[in-house]
């Protein structure tokens, strides 16, 4: 069977990761979380003392900074210096550190040149905010996921209190649409829909519609798999 790959984008608790782990389930295929690959960067930043809003400070550690990433079926473990942090770098604070760093064209080069060199060895699916616009522009199945802030939040409070939190709904609210306005407003790489993505508003559907139909979409552009 020869490799494919689909790229999935849209704005932060639009369920892209849920669907695309689902979706590499269903067809075989390895799921690559490039959220969690910048987790790892604001983690070692913030192990490290340095603000992920310092810029100047984040640089340097990209030399530094030994990231691995080992692709299962159904997901992917991050190791940092030889650590697995795969759960570790589940936080808000953690998840706010990344949309910082995913503002630094360095730390997007080095990420993406990652990223892309998993696509060359596996049929893959990837979901984050520029697959298709840039790190996979060449992708045979481009989807744009998109949902509601209200209902995004309501997807992100599950995700927080199944992992014990106790996440206030304004407060989660409040940092998705941050990372809206930081994500579509940088100056590299800004989350925008490739125009050959198909557009998904996912505020109605369960996550099981959302898979099915991407499903049928990668049928129609690439057949049988």
């Amino acid at each position: 069977m020869k490799k494919f790959a689909i790229a999935v984008d849209g704005p932060a608790g639009s369920g892209k990761s849920t669907v695309a782990k689902a979706v590499a389930k269903k067809l075989g295929i390895i799921y690559v979380d490039t959220g969690a690959m910048y987790r790892a960067v604001a983690y070692f930043c913030i192990q490290k003392g340095v603000s992920t809003l310092d810029e100047k400070g984040v640089l340097p550690l990209l030399t530094e900074i030994r990231l691995e990433i080992q692709p299962q079926r159904g997901g992917q473990r991050i190791f940092l210096d030889g650590e697995d942090i795969t759960d570790s770098i589940r936080t808000q604070e953690i998840g706010q550190g990344a949309s910082h760093v995913g503002t630094i064209q360095s730390v997007r080069q080095k990420l993406g040149d990652m990223q892309r060199e998993m696509a060359k060895n596996y049929s893959v699916i990837m979901d984050g905010r520029d697959i298709g616009t840039y790190v996979l522009p060449e992708a045979e199945v481009k989807i744009y996921m998109d949902a509601g802030a209200d209902e995004r939040a309501r997807r992100r409070m599950g995700e927080l209190k199944a992992k014990g939190e106790k996440p206030v709904f304004e407060m989660v609210r409040e940092e998705i649409i941050k990372r809206d306005e930081n994500d579509m407003n940088r100056k590299c790489r800004p989350l925008r829909k490739a125009e050959d993505a198909v557009y998904l508003d996912t505020t109605a559907m369960s996550i099981d519609e959302v898979v099915e139909e991407i499903l049928e979409i990668t049928k129609i552009r690439i057949g049988e798999v």
